[in-house]
């Protein structure tokens, strides 16, 4: 959708190359978003579908979310760990027309595709890259134009799909390339107004959401980046399910340990010429504690980023993120930081046994 008048591609290090970065004013656009209607082009994302009749129970057992009871027409979230525990995939489950459709960062839909298919073995299952695109629609006023839109005409063939994040109404329309440009223009006639990818960056940051690849790193596992949670609770990391690869580490952090580091929201000084870029440290004193993720200008916020810091930095660190000689000053917004009051199960035991 790169031909939409007004639409802006995305600079180098940006990480959505192929679709618009924004359709001529990002901030109004992200305005939208949060308090309206727009639409985003996300076709640059990788859809991969997993058909047979053990599609669900086959996943169940690779993937950190449950899958066993996945009924037609839901969605979850989950990952792939290695044997560590790290995180190596993130994609976006719906199960829709006796499929699971797997949505993917592009970048990394080679590898998962890979693992996915060397692990069939006996199973009854076939996985296949699709020609299908996805297309977000964010804002309050999402529930009501979807369900104009399908009463209308409905989606031919595809589907749509509600989801909790990054704003307060979402819904994803898996549809087939070719009919993209058709769907669009359904969408912008409903009253969605055209927006880029920096909306939705912006968005998901406010929202604490992490994206892989770029809010995590090589060394990542799950409760660092708050993906612990069922598809209800909208987690990507069922606690109560069955043995998966890299099940030890979560179930050990779980009972008995914290995570090393968190996910927080770091807002940046915007009087500075310079932004750090993603991999670049976030220091205090001269010590780096951390890596910044996601970086993007926000309407209300100015700009802000995604860190991955040690659990032990105070909540009022003077920080600078961004690499030697281009630091900015940020700070940790108190609101981020994750809760740790909650008495782990392990811990617990471990305290009656000895009497506490």
């Amino acid at each position: 959708m790169l031909a939409v008048p007004g639409a802006v591609p995305a600079p180098e290090e940006w990480p959505d190359q192929g679709v618009a970065w924004h359709c001529g004013d990002p901030l109004v656009e992200q305005r939208a978003g949060a308090e309206a209607l727009a639409v985003i082009d996300r076709s640059h994302r990788t859809v991969i579908s997993v058909t047979g009749a053990d599609r669900l129970t086959w996943l169940h057992s690779l993937a950190s979310q449950s899958f066993t009871d996945l009924a037609e027409g839901q969605t979850a979230e989950s990952l792939i760990l290695d044997v560590n525990g790290r995180i190596e995939h993130h994609f976006i489950a719906t199960h829709f027309g006796e499929t699971l459709w797997l949505d993917t960062e592009r970048d990394r839909a080679p590898a998962l595709l890979g693992y996915l298919r060397k692990m069939i073995f006996w199973s009854k299952v076939e996985v296949t890259e699709t020609d299908m695109a996805v297309v977000s629609l964010l804002g309050p006023r999402v529930s009501d134009a979807v369900a104009d839109i399908s009463q209308a005409q409905p989606f031919a063939s595809g589907f749509t799909r509600p989801l909790a994040w990054p704003a307060e109404g979402r819904a994803d329309a898996i549809v087939p390339r070719a009919e993209l440009r058709v769907v669009w223009q359904r969408l912008t006639d409903a009253g969605a107004h055209p927006a880029g990818t920096w909306a939705f960056e912006a968005l998901r940051v406010t929202a604490l959401r992490p994206r892989v690849g770029v809010d995590t790193d090589e060394r990542t596992i799950p409760h660092e980046a708050r993906w612990i949670g069922t598809a209800a609770q909208h987690g990507a990391v069922h606690l109560e399910k069955g043995c998966y690869r890299g099940q030890e580490t979560v179930a050990r952090v779980h009972n008995l340990g914290r995570p090393p580091r968190h996910l927080v929201l770091l807002h940046l000084d915007g009087s500075d010429e310079h932004r750090p870029v993603t991999g670049d440290p976030v220091s205090t004193g001269g010590r780096a504690v951390g890596r910044v993720g996601t970086v993007v200008d926000h309407f209300e916020y100015g700009p802000i980023a995604l860190g991955l810091l040690k659990r032990t930095v105070p909540v009022d660190s003077e920080l600078t993120a961004g690499a030697p000689g281009r630091e900015v000053a940020a700070s940790i917004d108190p609101d981020s930081l994750p809760s740790y009051d909650e008495v782990q199960p392990g811990r617990a035991a471990v305290d009656k046994l000895r009497g506490r």
